[in-house]
């Protein structure tokens, strides 16, 4: 049964509200398009909704427990200190309900029209939006795809009462007595943390032989201190094979560093990466260029094969992160609009919300040797910094990369407290082609975290301060 079929027209038709596609539309209708979005969940996506806003509210939360429990160095004792999991839940779910109704309220004011369904392409300028009995036709002069991604699910634990995604972990309505991740990259790391924190006792499992792979090996080594600290048990060149559901949890089957070994726990949470939202849109339909894994194919302004049509996001070549999603968004909306704006990777931000936080911007070391470039390093301790220590996290460093002769800064790679914020500071510099010299003569607030970027600078220069060479 068909309800209603009608078709509109719009300048700009965006598919998905999420970081990505939000951006993309508020740019788009600040250009002076006429815009409307296609979203078949929630305004906000899964970033607002189910990943990285309410896991970082959960981690928030998590911290300031497990902080309540090693206080006593500073004279501070606390007793009887509890954990309401239905409340803290409550919390994270206000905080969600506050930023996807202030992107509503964005939308509004920006004449965006939202509509609820799923979108299919039935040609090069038109697709069809399906919600529920109802099937109505958009027809647009330039469209954004901005999709997202959803997580890989392993044959062998297929997603159900006992195995989590992300998605299911961050809605449970009790704290698990113990839990086995399956993937120790970030959103496993991240996760694990939390529970871990609250009291759950957690095992990962990772294929690899560090934690957080694709981070030098000497950031996730920090990590997995304090998560043995936390009671965690690491595994790592493990491989999860099956699993045997049992009255009360699972017991998980796996081969860690050749050995086979059973681990029973309440739940398993199986993170081992995304896969991209682009089989159910009928892309391939209307001869749009798609790589093995699904990614769409674009260029540098996020264009696909098919000119009037663009994708930006967890769906195109790229690390999946939010913050990249709405650059691109920013880029193809202007692209549409006719300036010529086009990506540039070089001053990307990873980060991960673990305990300590690790981030990284531009190159590495191993990068810079790959590439053949005389680079120096300065490497300054947050322990030699009197902010960390008066807060108790002095644990870790900056890390500076520059090209010897010219001292341009390259890269950066941050373990410690707020190197979420800090890393921020030095992907600025390397936009503009700052030198160790411009870090080092900016005048840093004192004292404060960001003061340990200024250290790295002069360290790297031959000149510290508060450090021996």
């Amino acid at each position: 049964m068909v309800v209603g079929e009608f078709t509109t027209e719009v300048d700009v038709l965006v598919i998905g509200a999420g970081p990505g596609g939000y951006v993309a539309a508020i740019r788009a209708a600040q250009m002076g398009k006429t815009v409307a979005v296609v979203e078949k969940a929630d305004i906000g996506g899964v970033c607002l909704n189910v990943g990285c806003i309410p896991s970082k509210a959960m981690i928030h939360a998590a911290h300031t427990y497990e902080h309540t429990q090693h206080t006593e160095s500073m004279g501070i004792t606390m007793e009887n200190v509890k954990v309401d999991f239905a409340k803290v839940q409550e919390w994270k779910s206000s905080i969600v309900k506050q930023l996807t109704g202030g992107v509503g309220s964005l939308f509004k004011g920006h004449k965006i029209q939202v509509i609820p369904g799923e979108a299919l392409f039935v040609s090069e300028n038109e697709v069809r939006v399906f919600h529920g009995y109802d099937v109505n036709r958009y027809r647009f002069e330039h469209c954004i795809i901005a999709t997202g991604s959803r997580p890989i699910e392993l044959p062998a634990f297929p997603f159900g009462k006992r195995v989590l995604s992300s998605t299911e972990a961050l809605s449970l309505t009790e704290l698990p007595k113990s839990l086995v991740v399956i993937g120790g990259g970030y959103i496993g790391i991240e996760l694990g943390t939390v529970f871990a924190k609250f009291g759950t006792k957690v095992t990962i499992l990772e294929g690899s032989d560090q934690i957080l792979p694709g981070f030098e090996p000497d950031m996730p080594r920090l990590v997995e201190r304090k998560l043995k600290k936390l009671g965690v048990t690491i595994n790592t060149k493990a491989l999860a094979q099956g699993m045997e559901e049992t009255e009360n949890g699972v017991i998980v089957k796996a081969e860690v560093k050749g050995e086979q070994q059973q681990i029973e726990a309440e739940y398993v949470l199986v993170t081992v990466g995304r896969r991209p939202n682009t089989d159910e849109l009928g892309v391939r339909d209307i001869g749009m260029n798609l790589t093995d894994r699904g990614l769409i194919v674009v260029d540098k302004q996020g264009r696909t094969n098919i000119p009037n049509v663009y994708a930006i996001g967890d769906i195109v070549a790229g690390p999946a992160l939010a913050h990249k999603a709405s650059y691109e968004g920013k880029v193809a909306a202007e692209a549409i609009a006719g300036h010529p704006a086009e990506v540039d990777y070089k001053a990307i931000p990873a980060v991960v919300f673990c305990d300590p936080e690790i981030a990284s911007v531009g190159i590495n070391e191993k990068e810079a040797k790959e590439k053949g470039i005389d680079y120096v390093v300065g490497r300054f301790p947050f322990a030699a910094n009197g902010r960390a220590l008066s807060v108790n996290a002095g644990e870790g460093y900056v890390k500076l990369i520059a090209e010897k002769e010219s001292n341009l800064v390259l890269g950066a790679q941050i373990v410690g407290p707020e190197a979420s914020n800090i890393i921020a500071e030095i992907g600025l510099a390397i936009e503009m082609g700052a030198t160790l010299e411009d870090i080092e003569l900016t005048i840093h607030a004192h004292p404060t975290l960001g003061e340990v970027t200024m250290e790295a600078a002069e360290l790297a220069l031959g000149r510290p301060i508060h450090v021996m060479k």
